[in-house]
């Protein structure tokens, strides 16, 4: 890494939150691995049944993050376990709401009977991406959690429909960046598909991570300098080197002055 961006932001931020998407497997094995990820993070986006989860994960990745000590959200997505949720469904609003519902209620049961306060909900995949790009989905489903889970604060892609409609309705909201995916010029995320897209080194990973932190500029993936700050940074748990990945973020972000917040 650069040594002067490094010292030039140590002044900027103390801490910042890194969230992770787990409870995605089938096995308790999964969830043991997803634990020796938790000591690295403050938040875990837990799978509640739509696209991936059921009750013995559930159970588990609530109580493993009861024992880290971070804050447990729901991490609910289309109802289609063949595809992962990560293709678009076309639901009557009616039912993809109920859906969503249901799947926040699932672990919010489970959490009680582990005393586990939720903290936040995250969507996952292809909801994600729909509902940051579509302003009246993204509309329907803060009312829904605005109504149904007040307390649950919504993690939302900084700069997209989530978040512009979690302000309209006055919901709390965290403004979430990516370290490994670059961003369009309008500072929406780039497509997976584009060249560039995905990046893959670590050192460019942990540079735009210390700019998303400190509000620092980084470039676009079209090499035009943007500049915004986020709440929360996504580290990808599917990753198989996840874990060492996560450990590396949290020593390079301690020798730039930065705290993971827990």
């Amino acid at each position: 890494m650069d040594k002067g961006l490094e010292s030039d932001m140590k002044w900027a931020v103390t801490t910042i939150d890194i969230n992770c998407d787990l409870g995605e497997g089938s096995s308790e094995a999964d969830c043991a691995h997803d634990a020796r990820l938790m000591q690295f993070i403050s938040r875990c986006n837990i799978a509640c049944g739509g696209h991936a989860g059921d009750t013995t994960t559930m159970t588990l990745s609530l109580r493993n993050a009861r024992e880290a000590g971070i804050a447990a959200g729901a991490h609910p997505g289309y109802p289609d376990r063949k595809n992962f949720g990560r293709v678009s469904m076309d639901l009557p609003r009616d039912h993809l709401l109920f859906s969503v519902r249901e799947q926040i209620q699932a672990l919010q049961k489970l959490a009680a009977t582990e005393q586990v306060t939720l903290s936040h909900i995250k969507l996952h995949g292809a909801l994600y991406n729909d509902a940051e790009a579509s302003d009246e989905l993204a509309e329907d489903l803060v009312q829904l959690i605005a109504r149904e889970f007040p307390d649950l604060t919504i993690l939302a892609l900084a700069n997209a429909a989530l978040e512009r409609a979690a302000k309209k309705f006055r919901h709390p909201v965290l403004r979430e960046g990516f370290m490994d995916r670059r961003y369009l010029n309008d500072h929406r995320l780039s497509p997976r598909a584009m060249s560039g897209a995905v990046i893959e080194d670590f050192e460019q990973c942990l540079q735009q991570v210390l700019a998303l932190a400190t509000g620092q500029p980084f470039s676009s993936v079209e090499h035009k300098p943007l500049q915004f700050s986020v709440d929360s940074i996504c580290l990808h748990g599917d990753n198989p080197q996840a874990v060492s990945i996560a450990e590396k973020l949290e020593q390079s972000l301690l020798r730039a002055g930065i705290r993971i917040w827990r």
